[in-house]
């Protein structure tokens, strides 16, 4: 494992706190232990934030080990890695984002760091997949 993959592995592992704390958020909505009240689209977007943030830090921690395989340029693999942790924290994040305020029913404006990153993913995905097939 090369020094590079540890240290993204070691900061990607620093967040799954925060994935556990949204699941204890997530269970004190959902049992009506939270005196806040969140409307049904709330509540749909932050279990969708969660359960993709517990996805793709596992996609995020895989991507790291893979990438040390890689036949990438190290600009583009240093990006590749750098895409996987920025779109696990904004895809999950733009769903909270997207979804915060009083009474929200429908996505805000916040909705855009969701697009930010799906595009993250998509190009981090996408050039390691090139790089793993280019590899021998």
């Amino acid at each position: 494992m090369s020094r590079l993959t540890k240290i993204f592995c070691g900061v990607t592992l620093l967040t799954v706190p925060t994935i556990a704390y949204g699941g204890y958020f997530l269970l004190s909505m959902l049992a009506d232990w939270s005196p806040a009240t969140f409307t049904p689209f709330q509540q749909s977007m932050f279990r969708a934030g969660h359960a993709h943030a517990g996805v793709l830090v596992l996609l995020c921690l895989i991507a790291q080990i893979l990438a040390d395989h890689a036949r990438l340029p190290q600009v583009l693999n240093l990006l590749a890695r750098v895409s996987f942790v920025a779109a696990a924290l904004l895809i999950s994040g733009g769903f909270f984002a997207a979804a915060a305020g009083d009474g929200v029913t429908e996505p805000t404006y916040l909705i855009f760091i969701l697009y930010l990153g799906i595009a993250e993913l998509a190009f981090a995905v996408v050039t390691l997949g090139i790089g793993l097939l280019r590899a021998k």
